[in-house]
C-alpha cells in the first residue's frame, strides 16, 4: 500500500488542521499498521480498495493483541480522518468506514494525586541543584500549579512567560491560544531556574561550546528541545516518590489540578477556560471524581452507610 498518502495526510492535519505532533504519531502508527496488516492479507491491495472487513479484521487483531477499546477508537478515528482527506482530496471513491461502529470505551475515572502527595511534590521533595534537578522541579511545578497539557508545556517558550504578570500564553488544540494565571510560589521556582537555564545553554557548566537559545523553556542533557517521551520519564520517575498508583503521567496532575480546584470550590467554567476545554461536559468529569472520593469517604465514616 502506497504509503506515500499517509505522509502526505499527516503534513496535511499539522499544517491545514492544527492537530498535535502527538496526534499525528498516533496517526501515523495506526495508518501505517492498518497497512502492514492489509498487504499481509491481500498483497494488491490499496487505499483505493480497501475493504470494510479488512478494516473489522485489523481492529480485531489489535483487541487480540491486548489493545484497549479506547486505544482501538483512537486508532479507528486517525482512520476515518485519513479517508476523509482522501475522499476530499478525490483520490478514492468510497469511504470503507463510515459504517464500522467502534469499541465501545470504557470510561474511567481521572487519576490523581492526593491533596497530601501533591504537598510533598512541590514543597517536600529536595531537587538536586543542577540544571536537570531544576527543570524537573519546574516542570512539576508548572504541571501541577496551572493544569496545562504535556504539548502545551513543552511549547513554551521564554515569550509565553510573563513573571511579572504571572500569565502563561498557552496554545493549546488546533493552535488555540489561552493565558492561564499562575502563583507567587510558582513565579518564584521559574525566576530560580532560569539562570541554570541560561548557563546550560551557554554550555558554562560543562566546559563546552554555546548552543543556540531556541527560546524554549525545557531542554535536555544535550541541549536539544525536550520531546513528550523525555518529560513522561521525567514526570514518572518524579511522581513514583508520593504515589504507587500505576497512572504517573503528566495527565495525572493535569487531573490533580483540576480535581483540587473543584475541591476548592472552583466554578466550573473558570476550570474548563484553564484547561483549555472546547466544551463544559469534558471539565464535568471532575465532579464525577469529586463525587466518588466523597462516596468513599463516606461509606468508611458514617455509621450507617452499610445498611
Amino acid at each position: 500500500m502506497d504509503n506515500r498518502l499517509v505522509d502526505q495526510f499527516l503534513h496535511y492535519i499539522l499544517a491545514n488542521r492544527g492537530l498535535s505532533q502527538r496526534t499525528a504519531v498516533i496517526y501515523g502508527d495506526a495508518l501505517r499498521d492498518l497497512s502492514r496488516y492489509s498487504s499481509g492479507i491481500d498483497e494488491e491491495l490499496s487505499w483505493t480498495t480497501l475493504p470494510t472487513d479488512i478494516v473489522r479484521g485489523w481492529m480485531a487483531a489489535e483487541m487480540e493483541r491486548g489493545c484497549k477499546p479506547r486505544t482501538v477508537r483512537q486508532h479507528l478515528a486517525g482512520v476515518r480522518t485519513f479517508f476523509r482527506y482522501l475522499l476530499r482530496e478525490g483520490i478514492v471513491e468510497v469511504d470503507p468506514v463510515h459504517t464500522i461502529v467502534p469499541p465501545k470505551a470504557d470510561k474511567p475515572l481521572p487519576a490523581f494525586l492526593k491533596r497530601s502527595e501533591v504537598e510533598y511534590l512541590l514543597d517536600g521533595m529536595t531537587y538536586a541543584e543542577d540544571y536537570e534537578g531544576q527543570r524537573n522541579r519546574t516542570i512539576i511545578a508548572i504541571l501541577a500549579h496551572t493544569g496545562i497539557r504535556a504539548a502545551e508545556l513543552l511549547g513554551l517558550t521564554l515569550q509565553d512567560i510573563d513573571l511579572d504578570e504571572r500569565t502563561l500564553k498557552v496554545t493549546g488544540k488546533r493552535n488555540k491560544q489561552r493565558i492561564v494565571p499562575f502563583s507567587p510560589t510558582l513565579a518564584a521556582t521559574i525566576r530560580t531556574f532560569l539562570p541554570y537555564r541560561s548557563e546550560h545553554l551557554s554550555g558554562a557548566s560543562e566546559g563546552a561550546s554555546a548552543m543556540a537559545d531556541d527560546g524554549h523553556l525545557l531542554h535536555t542533557r544535550r541541549r536539544t528541545q525536550l520531546r513528550y517521551a523525555e518529560l513522561r520519564n521525567i514526570v514518572r520517575d518524579t511522581l513514583a516518590n508520593v504515589t504507587s498508583q500505576q497512572k504517573r503521567s503528566p495527565h495525572v496532575l493535569r487531573h490533580t489540578f483540576a480535581t483540587l480546584m473543584l475541591d476548592n470550590g472552583g466554578d466550573l467554567e473558570a476550570i474548563q477556560h484553564l484547561l483549555g476545554h472546547e466544551k463544559i461536559a469534558t471539565t464535568e468529569v471532575y465532579t464525577h471524581t469529586t463525587f466518588a472520593e466523597l462516596r468513599e469517604q463516606y461509606a468508611a465514616a458514617h455509621p450507617h452507610s452499610r445498611e
